[in-house]
């Protein structure tokens, strides 16, 4: 008996979705459950470098994060880090302040708005953030390395498909240009 094609029925375009779905396997409860066990994993190991040498400090995460973001945008305004962290002020000023203090981040008024505080690491701040860099810096490049290029791309893109909207702005605007005023 011959095989009608999809193309010969009027429902074709269901069939044909319903065919491109079987071979979604990824798109499974226990594949979804296992990405889910892969990410919480890769973020465990991914930071316990880093976390090590944050604790020698008494230092945790956020301090991590408002390290790699003022040190990925030297000159950014408290404004903007508030956006990218997506924490409130208070937040921000639990962590920040013990980094000024010590000596980790500076802070200057804005050139053209002197209420704004412009944020930038201190040499102790970038030898810091470098240290945590380069302790994650050899986990990442080990990944890509096994990976290869396609997996890369295919890394960033459901990475990106992770983020919502705001994530995805914030990631881009730390790879834009800097603004100016702001060095990099």
């Amino acid at each position: 008996m011959p095989v009608k094609s999809t193309a010969q029925t009027t429902d074709a375009p269901e069939r044909s979705s319903l065919a491109a779905g079987r071979n979604l396997l990824f798109l499974r409860e226990e594949e979804l459950r296992l990405a889910q066990d892969l990410l919480f994993f890769g973020y465990r190991d991914f930071t316990a470098g880093a976390d090590e040498i944050l604790a020698e400090l008494g230092m945790g995460r956020a301090h991590h994060r408002v390290l790699h973001f003022v040190g990925r945008r030297p000159g950014i305004t408290v404004g903007d880090l508030l956006g990218i962290l997506a924490i409130t002020k208070q937040s921000l000023g639990r962590v920040l302040q013990p980094l000024v203090e010590e000596g980790y981040v500076t802070q200057t008024p804005g050139r053209n708005d002197r209420r704004q505080r412009l944020l930038t690491l201190t040499e102790k701040g970038a030898a810091l953030e470098r240290r945590l860099f380069d302790r994650q810096r050899e986990t990442v490049m080990r990944a890509y390395r096994e990976a290869g290029p396609a997996a890369v791309e295919g890394f960033r893109r459901v990475m990106r498909g992770l983020m919502g909207e705001q994530a995805r702005d914030a990631c881009d605007a730390i790879e834009a240009p800097p603004a100016q005023g702001q060095a990099r």
